[in-house]
């Protein structure tokens, strides 16, 4: 039988990703982080030379990326075209690339058809921006996160400089304001919270106890879905 999707949606640095990792390991779904899907094909952009102006250009570069997730060491990393990209898409270049390169209307539809097919057959975690409004309107669990924009900034401030990359919180919290108004006025797909999505407001919570209130929604709502044969 067929087990729930949770839809995991949420503004930059509210702890998606955190969570999101933490909740599928301790129901044992797959954890799927769709950001860092966009942010592989910023990363591809930016290696390529491609003006962010070029749409149609980054549209087929889009489409002929081979994107997986794997395993390796107990870990989920990102490959693109068979490299190991965990690592290189979250510098603040990659980052600021892939709001505007996530606008792109065929980028979407192109990431939106391989996220759909990842998480077909159900049981897991995907977390993003337009998971529960367009990826999987359906899913059983919806949840949008969010936070204040100074702790978002100082989350992902922290975050940099424990992987060792220099970062200014005052340019963070500007990024991320800018990014916020990218992400909700787009036109395609823009950033909001789903109506039947639980709101959860992080700021004086830690990523476990985020994923503790989720799970218990998992437990409450998880209903024997159809079959998947």
């Amino acid at each position: 039988m067929r087990k729930p999707i949770i839809a995991i949606d949420g503004p930059a640095g509210a702890g998606k990703s955190t969570v999101a990792r933490i909740v599928a390991e301790r129901l044992g779904y797959i954890y799927i982080d769709t950001g860092a899907m966009y942010r592989a094909v910023a990363l591809a952009v930016l290696r390529s030379g491609i003006s962010i102006s070029e749409h149609a250009k980054i549209t087929a570069l889009a489409k002929a990326l081979d994107l997986r997730f794997e395993k390796v060491d107990n870990e989920q990393r990102l490959f693109s075209d068979g490299e190991d990209v965990t690592e290189a898409i979250r510098t603040p270049e990659a980052t600021r690339l892939s709001s505007p390169v996530s606008a792109i209307r065929g980028v979407r539809n192109r990431l939106v058809e391989l996220q759909r097919k990842m998480g077909e057959c159900g049981g897991i975690v995907m977390e993003g921006r337009d998971i529960g409004t367009v990826v999987f309107p359906n899913a059983e669990i919806k949840v949008f996160l969010t936070a204040s924009a100074e702790e978002r900034a100082r989350r992902r401030t922290e975050e940099l400089r424990q992987k060792g990359i220099e970062a200014d919180m005052s340019r963070i919290a500007a990024d991320i304001a800018e990014r916020d108004l990218r992400d909700s006025s787009r036109v395609h797909a823009p950033l909001k919270q789903a109506p039947d999505a639980v709101l959860i407001e992080t700021d004086n919570m830690t990523a476990e106890q985020v994923a503790d209130a989720i799970i218990e929604l998992h437990n409450a709502r998880a209903i024997e879905g159809c079959s998947t044969q």
